[in-house]
């Protein structure tokens, strides 16, 4: 039988624990602090957006026609608690499959095209796609007029 004595020492605890969260900090990063969601990995392959060229071709499979290069590009944060606007928004996201509180108190991408084929609008229509690392986790097709409207990127039925 062997009996280990060992002194407190401050200095080796700090080291310890200092040691032991960096180990943990790893762990969490290697295999899950990665910004998208298993869900939306699964599907990387349909909602791929690394390029301008891809995510066009993502509004198309829908029908939207857009133009060649977004007319706006920006940082959004999404946030941490979703107040009223927020759980409206998050609403038209889950009935096509994503939700933002997946994503709640990190900053993604949006990106934003003219739409140029809106049924009964020749102008003011916007689809904004929101990407994480590459992939698409949202977005919607709006009106930017006062009247305006909001929806999923699938396209309305005829009226």
């Amino acid at each position: 039988m062997f009996i280990v004595s060992m002194k407190p020492n401050v200095k080796k605890i700090f080291l310890f624990l200092l040691f032991g969260t960096a180990i943990g900090v790893s762990f969490y990063l290697l295999f899950q602090g990665s910004l998208v969601t298993e869900a939306a990995k699964k599907s990387a392959a349909v909602l791929t957006a690394r390029s301008n060229e891809e995510r066009i071709t993502y509004l198309k499979t829908y029908g939207w026609e857009v133009g060649s290069e977004p007319i706006e590009i920006s940082e959004v944060a999404i946030p941490v608690e979703f107040g009223k606007v927020y759980q409206e928004y998050n609403k038209i996201q889950k009935k096509q499959g994503f939700d933002l509180s997946d994503y709640a108190g990190r900053k993604v991408r949006r990106y934003t095209y003219e739409v140029t084929n809106y049924p009964d609008y020749p102008e003011d229509i916007r689809a904004n796609l929101l990407v994480c690392e590459g992939v698409i986790i949202g977005g919607d097709i709006c009106s930017i007029r006062l009247d305006g409207f909001m929806h999923g990127f699938a396209r309305p039925k005829s009226s």
